[in-house]
């Protein structure tokens, strides 16, 4: 996403038509957005008609502009072209879905508007426009995006999902020019005279609902709304509290309004977050709009964030994931009401087809002959979620009737049933405001929700940050919490610095520090039995007609489940005395390849083995000075005992490969020692994208997630976990999303 704060408008003149606009130019797509106003008048009331303007190239095949500076409940304008002419619609839109056609405004295109070899250009009055306010600053949000329409020719035409979208501050104020009536005339003028029959200081006008709006102030203003958020939101208007619900991302989900659609899913509410099969084309698309554009590792930047781009894997804690041992204060401990509060929202299942049948599972069969030879047993895993040593099982997941579940698809869906809930998307805060240590409210790139972007708290309210790893540390930052050196960055930026407290309440915390994720290190086998599925290469734009039929017809078979087939687990006490966990995912096909064997890649699969809990290496993230999210230390192996434990453990996995009739192990191959390959294992592929810890609990909040020198600044997400869960996260998070929230409402002095 290319989110653009705070960028002013400036003069401009076109040299097409002569005429004098105030606007902004995108630095990124090259679009050009301009607006001229008519003069002011002495007596009676102005006028809330305005000539527009976007320049675009053509690989814009539609641009969108919300003069409310949000999607919902505000005028959007959206165009495109059309061979040699501009196709133009009003639009509007009560919820997160495709806008529809609006009659209010009266929209005109004026004879400048072209189209030529490079560049499309619509020129448009717009009168009868409603009541917008344009004497003054104002906040406008852009849309842009690089797929055409469905239907060219057609004004109220669908399309797809944004590619992109922004915002820029356009003062209006300045806009005013006295040549307007001649520009209506198509001449740049120079009298200013207005054409009677077409302009009124008086002219009838069209209310838009909602476009007005006085900033509201809420008991709970929560960030993010993935796992975390999405919980904390649930449960915090369940208990009556006043709650808005901030994403900086769009929908993603058919149920949200999502429309990202597979080829083979067209027409259907079945996106690319919907189908669990669809997993691994999120990270070879062409489009990526879902990654979050300004951290430089995978994180999601739409609703549900990583639950809903993520392999849906799903554990449910053992008892020693909050244990003092590994960081939890003793407060916590008793983390099993609340694991019982997911599971019960949120079932597991290692069958997510609608048949009940499991669908290619060759891996699981020759991987499990491999391990049983190493003593391994058979489980179901997650009703047994304390043996973690020497078990293996069927992959669990949190998906629903053979689509994506998670928190979206359950805790958000209750919270949108209370009328004092209110949820927000395209919403991105940079800060919270606060004076010393009382925050008062967060500061947003939406004006809608309250003058500059800024949304209140209301008397004894609360701020919880639900951003991620990497997002929440950045607000801090910018909100002068944090280290010095991350600080002094963000008062290099102009933007973000207007927004920092004095530097006298600067507050110092260790944010950025303390982080883990998960070393994870890849084999590749090949087995005759194995269907590698085209390494799922063609999932998105073509995959095997049979499934995909299959899957449309009822959400059963080989695309209602993701990749992953089957998980494993062993503890190990290595040369320190410490006990570290190895976990293991078997899936078909194989991504990277190194060998000097010949092979059968439709006989490939990859087995990644993930060193766990009793991790010790950490890292640090923060941000440069373009303010993008960064890791500044690597958290793998900076304690050479991880790496020796995790060597022990690949030996271990490949000693009984020989039992095993026609299995063999390609990369690496018999020309490579573990060892080596683990010294010599690329570091970017090192990375599990699990990052925790960079807020965590203990240093930078306190056993209530209460940001430690705060008065009412909590945070839950994954960058409170103290280290690594048994597990992926995943359903560690939401355990802790549940006793955060619960620690919360018990407080004294809160709404």
């Amino acid at each position: 996403m290319h989110v653009v704060l705070a960028q002013s408008s400036s003069s401009y003149t076109d040299s097409g038509n002569g005429f004098v606009f105030q606007g902004y130019t995108d630095p990124v797509y090259n679009v050009t957005y301009g607006f001229v106003l008519p003069p002011l008048v002495t007596t009676g009331t102005n006028s809330t008609e305005f000539i527009g303007e976007i320049v675009a190239p053509l690989d814009a095949q539609w641009i969108g502009l919300s003069l409310g500076g949000a999607m919902l409940n505000s005028l959007l304008l959206v165009a495109w072209p059309n061979a040699n002419s501009v196709v133009f619609s009003s639009r509007y839109a009560t919820q997160y879905a495709l806008p529809t056609a609006y009659t209010g405004p009266i929209i005109t295109s004026l004879p400048s508007t072209t189209v030529n070899s490079t560049h499309w250009k619509w020129v448009f009055r717009c009168w009868e426009g409603g009541s917008f306010d344009l004497g003054g600053a104002s906040t406008l949000a852009w849309a842009y995006s690089d797929v055409v329409v469905a239907d060219p020719s057609d004004a109220q035409s669908s399309f797809q999902e944004h590619t992109d979208f922004g915002f820029f501050g356009e003062d209006f104020a300045v806009a005013h020019n006295r040549n307007y009536g001649s520009y209506l005339n198509g001449s740049p003028g120079t009298t200013g005279i207005l054409p009677t029959s077409t302009y009124s200081a008086t002219s009838s006008t069209t209310a838009l609902p909602g476009s007005t709006v006085i900033a509201t102030p809420y008991d709970y203003i929560i960030v993010g709304a993935g796992p975390g958020g999405i919980i904390a939101a649930d449960r915090l208007s369940e208990a009556g509290k006043k709650v808005l619900l901030l994403e900086r991302g769009g929908p993603s989900t058919g149920e949200t309004g999502g429309t990202y659609n597979a080829p083979w899913a067209e027409g259907t509410n079945l996106t690319k977050f919907d189908i669990p099969g669809l997993y691994e084309s999120m990270f070879s698309d062409p489009n990526p709009w879902y990654w979050c554009k300004d951290i430089t590792v995978y994180a999601g930047c739409l609703l549900g964030g990583g639950t809903s781009i993520n392999g849906a894997l799903y554990w449910l804690p053992q008892d020693s994931d909050f244990s003092v041992s590994v960081g939890w204060p003793i407060s916590w401990v008793n983390h099993q009401p609340y694991t019982s509060k997911i599971a019960a929202r949120l079932p597991s299942t290692d069958h997510p087809s609608t048949d009940g049948l499991r669908y290619l599972e060759q891996s699981y069969t020759v991987t499990s002959q491999l391990i049983n030879g190493q003593g391994y047993r058979n489980v179901t895993i997650n009703n047994y979620p304390n043996s973690k040593d020497h078990v293996y099982g069927y992959s669990a997941f949190d998906f629903i009737a053979g689509k994506r579940g998670g928190p979206v698809a359950t805790y958000l869906q209750t919270a949108l049933s209370r009328p004092n809930f209110v949820y927000r998307d395209y919403t991105l805060v940079s800060s919270v405001v606060r004076n010393r240590s009382q925050i008062t409210g967060v500061q947003t790139n939406d004006s809608s929700l309250g003058p500059n972007g800024v949304v209140p708290l209301t008397h004894k309210g609360r701020v919880i940050l639900s951003a991620g790893s990497y997002g929440s540390p950045r607000i801090l930052f910018q909100s002068g919490i944090g280290p010095s050196d991350m600080i002094a960055l963000v008062e290099g930026n102009p933007t973000t610095a207007a927004n920092l407290p004095p530097s006298s309440q600067y507050i110092d915390l260790p944010v950025g520090y303390n982080v883990s994720d998960n070393p994870s290190v890849n084999f590749v086998f090949t087995h005759p039995d194995i269907d590698a599925y085209d390494n799922w290469a063609n999932v998105w734009s073509d995959p095997r007609p049979a499934d995909a039929a299959q899957y449309l017809r009822d959400q059963s078979g080989v695309l209602a489940g993701i990749t992953s087939k089957l998980n494993f687990w062993r503890s190990y006490t290595d040369t320190d005395g410490k006990q570290r966990w190895m976990q293991g995912t078997v899936r078909p096909g194989a991504s990277v390849i190194n060998t000097t064997y010949a092979y059968n890649v439709s006989q490939t699969f990859t087995i990644t083995t993930y060193l766990s809990q009793g991790v010790t290496s950490r890292g640090r993230i923060g941000i440069n000075a373009a303010l993008t999210g960064i890791p500044l230390v690597n958290p793998w192996f900076t304690d050479p005992v991880d790496k020796s434990t995790i060597i022990t453990a690949l030996n271990d996995l490949i000693s009984t490969v020989n039992t095993v009739p026609g299995l063999t192990l390609i990369t690496p191959d018999n020309q490579t020692t573990i060892t080596d390959y683990v010294n010599n294992y690329d570091p970017a592929l090192l990375n599990s994208n699990h990052w925790v810890g960079s807020d965590s609990i203990g240093s930078v909040v306190d056993s209530n997630t209460k940001v430690f020198k705060t008065d009412n600044l909590f945070i839950i997400d994954a960058s409170i976990i103290p280290s690594l869960p048994t597990g992926n996260p995943h359903g560690t998070l939401m355990s802790a999303a549940e006793q955060a929230v619960a620690k919360i409402l018990a407080l004294a002095g809160g709404p």
